[in-house]
């Protein structure tokens, strides 16, 4: 069973910098498509990026901030958060599914919490 463990939120201040980091066990991490996902308080959850069979998409609210990248020697992928807003504060989540089918048979993780402060 495949399990994901998120990790690296915390508070920041507007315009700072957080990398999240989710590591994946219980599969063989370079079969799963990896996708990061984010609920604010109050809100549905939205998409945020993915790591899509060789393709990468963002968001329009993380395009030219975020960054999405994978190191499949370390079952890892990362969302490294540049230039925060005070909107971007949510539980952000990782999600593993071997076709991108995160919603329907995908795995996920708890969550990491990440707060930016104006």
């Amino acid at each position: 069973q495949v399990q994901l463990v998120e990790s690296g939120g915390g508070l920041v201040q507007a315009g700072g910098s957080l990398r999240l980091s989710c590591a994946l066990s219980g599969g063989t991490f370079s079969s799963y498509y990896m996708g990061w996902f984010r609920q604010a308080p109050g809100k549905e959850r939205e998409f945020v990026a993915s790591w899509s069979g060789g393709t990468i998409y963002y968001a329009d609210s993380a395009k030219g901030r975020f960054t999405i990248s994978r190191d499949n020697a370390k079952n890892t992928v990362y969302l490294q958060m540049n230039s925060l807003k005070p909107e971007d504060t949510a539980v952000y989540f990782c999600a593993a599914d071997p076709r991108g089918d995160y919603e329907g048979s995908g795995s996920w993780g708890l969550g990491t919490q990440v707060t930016v402060s104006s």
